[in-house]
């Protein structure tokens, strides 16, 4: 009878240990299945605040963290004794396994190394499993703080850029590319005035500080101020439009794009000739906006300057040069007489005009790719969002380096900041909107589903800190705006 050899023994040894482990891992894995399936009818009896989707989600969630553990503590079991037994056949018998010299140098670093890709699935699988349920409790928590109020949908074309009356009537004005500018009633949706002095794609309105007067840019390389007389009609009940059919996004076509000709905005007043038009540029005025008072406007264009007019004269004061390339933003402060405008390239600028003798210009470098919008908030502030995925916080005191930086996942469009409450909301290339207070921790993101939000890009948002119904406003490419009532205390209650 042949004798067994010392490295079969072992081999066999080896291979009914693990047999044997096999088998109590498997009773193992039913006692606690059993167990979980105990404690979870133990949970689902408890009194709980949380909705019983909120509870089902985490307790999903929490077992498939488990189950993953699991599985991962018994693959290390399993390492652990394949290193004990190469161990043993090296320290008995001989120093070769599988044909191969194995040296216990390189044993400690094949063990080593074992551990190490172990220690790393553990931590993959944990941040993983762990996000996952942060990003679904947020989602949840952000429809409950973030919710649709009104859809204003009426415009041919997308919208450029959206804005909120700062004088009564409180009224939502929105900028298209299909060359007009309509005013809405927040509380019904309803268009209230058309303007159609434009020739060409409208991309910009502001209201006029303290009288019924808008400012517009467009295409047409001018910008024009124009008064407008509006009635607001008596609030309707509206419809719920909060309520969600499910949690997965979806993606959307062209033909699922509201109808711009069913809202009936073509009925509603026309303003067809502006009280003053401000014409000194040689491109595309792509924003305009006006200074602390009313009595001077902001024009940025195409043509890689910004020019300061006299609106009572239409007369140009200042010619503001020194961008490289087309600007794509102005926006002034709401005390004092300056001005930020940002450009393609790269930068954005500070333009002082408090001493009316002079006039000093500071340059912000920090972006990498376009600077989309760059806009003041409260103290000495400025936030300046960029194609690059960032979005920057800048002390006006010192501009060498941002104090707070924002990344994101998608080109930043036109940003706004609620000054009051210091949170920023930032539209984007991807169809989302997120807020973010200004130190850049992130608080919520809109929701965004197959019944509300964007279908595409969003271009722009407004901030309406004093309105009771809505308090931001958000437009895009689908040629719809969007009201949003956001529950501040709640948000920063969260955070």
């Amino acid at each position: 009878m042949p004798i067994e050899s010392g490295s079969c023994a072992s081999a066999r040894q080896a291979k009914q240990k693990r047999k044997s482990h096999s088998l109590s891992i498997r009773r193992t894995n039913s006692s606690e299945q059993e167990r979980a399936g105990l404690q979870r009818d133990m949970l689902e009896g408890q009194d709980s605040k949380l909705p019983s989707s909120v509870r089902n989600t985490l307790l999903e969630l929490f077992g498939q963290i488990e189950r993953e553990f699991e599985n991962l503590y018994i693959e290390n079991l399993e390492l652990r004794r394949e290193i004990d037994t190469l161990n043993e056949r090296l320290a008995g018998e001989g120093q070769t396994i599988d044909g191969a010299e194995l040296s216990k140098g390189q044993l400690k670093t094949k063990a080593s190394h074992s551990t190490s890709q172990l220690s790393q699935k553990l931590k993959t699988t944990y941040k993983a499993s762990t996000s996952k349920i942060v990003s679904s409790f947020k989602t949840t928590t952000s429809r409950a703080i973030c919710q649709l109020v009104k859809e204003y949908v009426g415009h041919r074309d997308g919208i450029w850029d959206v804005s909120v009356a700062k004088t009564q009537p409180v009224v939502l004005g929105t900028a298209s590319a299909d060359h007009t500018a309509l005013l809405w009633s927040i509380e019904t949706g309803k268009c209230l005035v058309k303007y159609v002095g434009h020739v060409g794609s409208v991309n910009s309105i502001k209201f006029h500080p303290t009288e019924q007067v808008a400012l517009t840019a467009s295409g047409d390389q001018t910008a024009h101020i124009w008064r407008y007389i509006v009635q607001l009609p008596t609030p309707q009940p509206t419809a719920d439009c909060n309520q969600m059919s499910g949690e997965d996004e979806v993606e959307f076509s062209d033909k699922d794009e509201p109808d711009g000709d069913g809202d009936g905005s073509s009925d509603c007043p026309t303003v067809r000739a502006p009280l003053t038009s401000l014409k000194s540029h040689q491109g595309v005025v792509i924003a305009a906006d006006w200074l602390v008072g009313g009595k001077q406007a902001v024009t940025a264009s195409w043509d890689r300057t910004a020019n300061l007019y006299d609106v009572e004269t239409s007369e140009l004061v200042h010619s503001l040069t020194g961008h490289d390339q087309e600007l794509t933003h102005c926006c002034t402060h709401p005390t004092q007489r300056l001005v930020v405008t940002s450009s393609r390239d790269t930068t954005f600028r500070l333009w002082d005009f408090r001493d009316p003798s002079i006039h000093s210009v500071n340059v912000f470098q920090g972006h990498t790719d376009t600077v989309t919008s760059a806009v003041f908030t409260v103290g000495d502030n400025v936030v300046s969002g960029s194609d690059d995925r960032t979005v920057k916080v800048w002390d006006l005191k010192n501009m060498r380096s941002p104090i707070a930086t924002i990344r994101t996942d998608s080109a930043v469009n036109r940003i706004n900041v609620c000054v009051g409450q210091r949170i920023i909301a930032l539209p984007h290339d991807n169809r989302q909107v997120r807020l973010f207070d200004m130190s850049g921790v992130r608080l919520a993101r809109l929701p965004r589903s197959n019944r509300q939000g964007h279908r595409r890009m969003v271009c722009c948002s407004a901030w309406s800190e004093d309105h009771p119904i809505c308090n931001l406003f958000t437009c895009g490419f689908d040629r719809q705006a969007i009201g949003w009532n956001i529950n501040i205390p709640a948000l920063l209650q969260e955070k």
